[in-house]
């Protein structure tokens, strides 16, 4: 038998090695064995099923008329984007992962959209914008137009015929306030989809018009439609990236990057007197401390750009100078609740996208849980009784969640598998893109052997090599939480979104829910009525 100063010696021996190896990953996957023993009973997942049904039977969908409406927008968030990230969440915080959830998946109905455009089987982020929120599916490319408009077809998009208005708009028509917040340049495809007409989605600045040979008046620019058009120059909150298709190529930003415009317009400059002249409070600001120094005093309209072009990924930035989406998120939420009618907000992770397309599968995760907390922080500020909050992606990736690890393995690291040749592969893989690494005699290299391995710039390892990871086909899922969140259930087109939270808010174009048979006089009522006036037509 061991004796009393040994057994300690043992303990403290063990404790110096759980601490020293406590992010290893074999370390990790004693830690996850250790923390499922309950798991192997039948009867704890029949308490968990049991329980499941129990909190379905308790919710209480809210029949109000959703004077809030926010959409979420994870740009490229597929769903093994989600199933990847919750587990990196999970694992992050010290357990297997798998079981974790994110706080949007807490949301009690969940539904898939099909994705693809009018021409084009996998869709890019413009005909997406437009289906989800002008409630229209077009062609690849274009925005806030119908499918008669083919990408770079200038004459055809200035018909007005051809424009088809956002949820943006129904909004503002009810006299409800609206706001965009994205991690992108603003003038990029998601955000622009609630306020640009355009037959080419990288027309974001007269530049990049004249550069195709077109007179940028016949074909107004993504900048100057959201800061002299309408619904654009009514928006209250305008959140994100993307200086330079403000600014003038002669001139530069606070940071020392120069515009992109030929016109030598600032319209910035503009956006301010725009507000000047109707009199009413504005801020425009480009750093983190600037904004958080508006909140005892928010302005009626704030303009926030804080990058040249794309806000920094969250891993990489400084959180002294560039706000998070979730401070973006509250910021928004807290301005634009002032109106009691209520208010339409579109927030968007962007950068989600952006990582995939460079294989960088570890930004892409975190930006996930960035957009996440912002969600969370939606969900603090509003009551579930009167603000719908749908969360949701335009497309898919081609990022797959493969192999045969055991429960709760890193995510990030390689599969507990090897590939024939007995070359390690990782658990989160791309079907192509840039990180396609060449075969020496037929045989794979051991991408986990390389210098800068599981560094924020490495490249996961890829099938095909491309200059940029593309989108992928599948479907995408929803979740809902609020008045009439059950309406988003289901398998359903894409353009169908706006129209459903047009429903649950009462606006825009179609059906109403404040006009339903639900709020119609009730069975009751009318044999009521009989019973009063029959004695009078029987005389």
């Amino acid at each position: 038998m061991m004796s009393l100063y040994q057994c300690l010696l043992a303990v403290l021996c063990c404790a110096a090695c759980a601490r020293a190896h406590w992010f290893h990953p074999a370390a990790t996957a004693g830690r996850a064995a250790a923390t499922t023993r309950v798991e192997t009973s039948a009867n704890y997942w029949v308490q968990d099923a049991q329980a499941a049904i129990d909190a379905r039977l308790a919710q209480v969908e809210s029949v109000k008329k959703a004077r809030n409406v926010i959409m979420f927008l994870g740009d490229g968030m597929s769903v093994p984007t989600l199933a990847a990230a919750r587990t990196l969440l999970g694992q992050r915080q010290g357990n297997t992962g798998e079981e974790t959830k994110l706080h949007f998946e807490t949301f009690p109905t969940i539904g898939l959209v099909k994705t693809y455009c009018v021409d084009a089987q996998i869709a890019d982020s413009a005909c997406t914008a437009t289906a989800y929120l002008c409630g229209v599916k077009n062609n690849y490319g274009a925005i806030g137009v119908d499918a008669t408009v083919r990408r770079g077809d200038c004459q055809t998009a200035s018909n007005t015929a051809t424009h088809v208005e956002s949820i943006a708009e129904w909004a503002l028509a009810d006299g409800r306030d609206v706001g965009i917040v994205t991690t992108t340049r603003i003038t990029h495809a998601s955000p622009a989809g609630t306020f640009a007409k355009t037959a080419n989605r990288t027309w974001e600045n007269d530049g990049e018009v004249s550069q195709m040979g077109l007179n940028a008046k016949d074909c107004p620019d993504i900048a100057h439609q959201l800061v002299h058009h309408h619904p654009g120059n009514k928006f209250k909150v305008i959140f994100g990236g993307g200086k330079r298709a403000f600014l003038p190529n002669t001139e530069q930003d606070e940071k020392g990057s120069y515009g992109r415009r030929l016109d030598n317009r600032n319209l910035i400059k503009e956006w301010e007197n725009d507000k000047v002249s109707r009199n009413v409070s504005h801020q425009y600001v480009w750093n983190r401390e600037q904004l958080m120094s508006l909140n005892d005093d928010l302005p009626e309209y704030m303009l926030g750009l804080f990058e040249s072009s794309h806000m920094t990924y969250h891993m990489k930035s400084d959180p002294q100078s560039e706000p998070t989406l979730a401070e973006l998120t509250e910021l928004a939420i807290r301005s634009l609740r002032r109106n009691e009618k209520g208010f339409f907000l579109f927030v968007e992770g962007g950068r989600i996208d952006h990582a995939h397309h460079d294989n960088l599968v570890e930004l892409a995760l975190d930006e996930t849980l960035e957009m996440d907390k912002a969600v969370a922080t939606a969900t603090q500020l509003l009551s579930e009784d009167d603000s719908l909050i749908v969360v949701t992606a335009d497309h898919a990736h081609v990022m797959t969640f493969n192999g045969y690890s055991n429960r709760g393995r890193d995510i990030l690291g390689p599969s507990r598998d090897v590939d024939l040749d007995n070359v390690p592969y990782m658990t989160l893989t791309y079907a192509n893109g840039p990180g396609f690494r060449s075969h020496v005699n037929d045989i794979r290299p051991d991408v986990t052997a390389e210098s800068n391995y599981r560094s924020l710039d490495w490249e996961s390892h890829v099938d095909v090599p491309l200059e940029d990871e593309t989108h992928g086909g599948d479907d995408v899922a929803v979740f809902a939480r609020g008045p009439r969140h059950s309406m988003f259930t289901g398998l359903y087109e894409q353009s169908q979104l706006p129209h459903l939270m047009a429903y649950a808010a009462c606006i825009g174009p179609g059906r109403h829910a404040c006009v339903s048979a639900a709020h119609l006089p009730t069975a009751h009522f009318f044999i009521a009525l009989f019973a009063l006036f029959t004695p009078i037509l029987l005389k």
